[in-house]
């Protein structure tokens, strides 16, 4: 069984550029998956140019973390639609991470 908690009030941001504005992208959830593995999840309607922009950052965020090594293993998922958030997780879970 995964353990989720939505990103609010816990200061979880990771910082990007924008249009040469630093930003700072607060994610929606974090899920920690029944074998470990962090995955933070990110519920979009809508894709917009900036989005974009914020899971480039995102995903060097989650591979310097993996780098480092001590922080367990991170990964991150975007859904457009309610259903699927099931989809996102089952396949990492069934398959260890």
């Amino acid at each position: 069984m995964s353990t989720w908690l939505k990103n609010d009030h816990l200061g979880f941001e990771v910082l990007y550029v924008y249009r040469g504005v630093v930003r700072k992208y607060r994610l929606d959830f974090l899920v920690r998956l029944k074998n470990g593995d962090m995955l933070v999840l990110e519920t979009k309607g809508q894709d917009t140019e900036q989005d974009r922009v914020k899971r480039r950052y995102l995903d060097e965020w989650t591979q310097a973390v993996n780098a480092h090594g001590g922080f367990g293993r991170w990964r991150w998922a975007v859904t457009h639609r309610p259903g699927e958030i099931r989809d996102v997780l089952m396949p990492q879970e069934e398959a260890g991470g």
